[in-house]
């Protein structure tokens, strides 16, 4: 059974950055997308970052538009982690966010695709 579990959210301020976890364990990752998804208050739940764990087109990465050039989604292989890399934070990044997995081979922004998901990790930015 597939798990992920996410971790290093937590309060910052605007300007400031944060490094976000997820550890994924129960199969070998091989072809698969792992993908970062926000959710805050009142407002759907939105892609942020996607990328291709391994095989042809390893390492190949998708943003949200929003985060492009702030945010980078990187993985350990060896260590079956994800990470999101969160740089220039503003308030609006303020949301739970939420690693997600699917075993299909494309990158996608949307949440349907993604079989497997994390319980989530509260990120607020402060002003």
């Amino acid at each position: 059974q597939v798990q992920l579990v996410e971790s290093g959210g937590g309060l910052v301020q605007a300007g400031g950055s944060l490094r976000l976890s997820c550890a994924a364990s129960g199969r070998t990752f091989s072809n698969y997308v792992m993908g970062w998804f926000r959710q805050a208050p009142g407002k759907e739940r939105e892609f942020v970052a996607a990328i291709r764990w391994s095989g042809w087109g390893g390492g190949t990465t998708l943003y949200a538009a929003s985060v492009k050039g702030r945010f980078t989604i990187s993985r350990d292989s060896a260590k079956n982690m994800v990470f999101l890399q969160m740089n220039s934070l503003n308030p609006d990044d303020t949301a739970v966010y939420y690693c997600a997995a699917e075993d299909g081979p494309a990158l996608s922004r949307d949440s349907r695709i993604y079989k497997y998901w994390g319980q989530g990790t509260q990120v607020t930015v402060s002003s």
